[in-house]
């Protein structure tokens, strides 16, 4: 008994090895892209992170200027500006800017204050910037 061959099969194994390879490649390309996306993501993340310390650090540093430990007065100065964190690990390129007192109204005796602050880091051209505010209020004597 003799077979009889198709010629109508011949080459499809290398169609659909071709398909493959195309959609591996479009997978593995997807892929790099979500990942590389991702590391953006968290690099941006972190460098926000570090600039909420930085502003955080100079909040509290005008805290402890309007509050000092030992008894005197209250100053509540307009734009401090810290310098940089240079000496600091983690915030080596970050800065704290604009550190602001305002004195509020008193009410019964008591003085209410707002201090507001900007951290701003720069790593590799990529800037970012937080800024917070604080409520304070003097104790009574």
């Amino acid at each position: 008994m003799k077979r009889i061959r198709s010629n109508r099969q011949e080459g499809s194994a290398l169609v659909l090895a071709l398909f493959i390879m195309i959609v591996v490649t479009l997978l593995g390309t997807f892929l790099v892209k979500m990942i590389s996306s991702s590391a953006e993501t968290i690099a941006f993340e972190v460098l926000g992170t570090r600039a909420y310390q930085a502003a955080q650090i100079g909040a509290q540093r005008k805290l402890s200027e309007l509050f000092p430990l030992s008894p005197g007065t209250l100053e509540c100065t307009l734009d401090s500006n810290y310098g940089e964190f240079t000496t600091v690990k983690g915030l080596e390129n970050c800065q704290s800017r604009n550190v602001d007192c305002i004195a509020g109204p008193t009410v019964d005796d008591i003085t209410y204050y707002t201090i507001t602050s900007t951290g701003q880091c720069d790593f590799l051209g990529v800037f970012t910037s937080r800024t917070i505010e604080v409520k304070a209020r003097s104790l009574l004597d």
